[in-house]
């Protein structure tokens, strides 16, 4: 018997789907359709490769995403101007670089580790291309990934995973929502 841990099967892109609809059963139908599309690239690409793995990576992104609503943070992004922590130093970055893909990316520094890391410049150079899919998702693999993301989602610990995403425990009761969901959508298709 596979642990919680262990590689799962894949699924088809039918059978994402149907998860997905499952977590958010009123999420947009082109998120829904980006999203089942890119898993299997996510599962291999950023080691989200096991159940439990997914269900938190997926409980994040549809908070982050308003339960797939949206890829790009419904605020101007000008409460991000001038923040040095997110490596906004350059008049209009706050608005520029502000939250895009299904984990919300945000500030030139993320944007631009993200252009770096995937080798893609239009990351930084035309930052609503991660907006859309792939990219929506691929920056929020690279994202969790990058963060060691999967090593505390393997403890299943969704408020050490909320504070890492998050920067704090905005929305937790949102998010513990959705990752109940999540859960409930795997074990519907075990």
């Amino acid at each position: 018997m596979a642990s919680m841990t262990d590689p799962q099967p894949a699924k088809t892109l039918d059978q994402w789907k149907a998860v997905l609809l499952k977590i958010e059963p009123r999420g947009r139908d082109w998120i829904i359709l980006g999203l089942a599309d890119a898993m299997p690239d996510l599962i291999a690409r950023f080691e989200i490769n096991t159940d439990l793995r997914q269900q938190h990576f997926l409980a994040q992104c549809a908070h982050e995403s308003d339960h797939f609503q949206t890829t790009r943070e419904y605020d101007t992004g000008g409460a991000y101007e001038g923040r040095k922590d997110l490596g906004n130093l350059q008049k209009g970055d706050g608005v520029r670089f502000r939250g895009r893909g299904l984990i919300q990316l945000t500030g030139r520094a993320n944007y631009t580790s993200a252009a770096t890391a995937l080798g893609d410049p239009a990351i930084l150079a035309n930052p609503e291309t991660v907006e859309r899919f792939p990219l929506a998702a691929t920056v929020s693999g690279w994202f969790w990934h990058r963060n060691n993301l999967n090593a505390i989602a393997d403890k299943d610990d969704p408020r050490a995973v909320c504070k890492v995403v998050n920067g704090g425990y905005n929305g937790l009761p949102d998010r513990l929502a959705a990752l109940k969901n999540c859960k409930a959508a795997f074990a519907s298709l075990a």
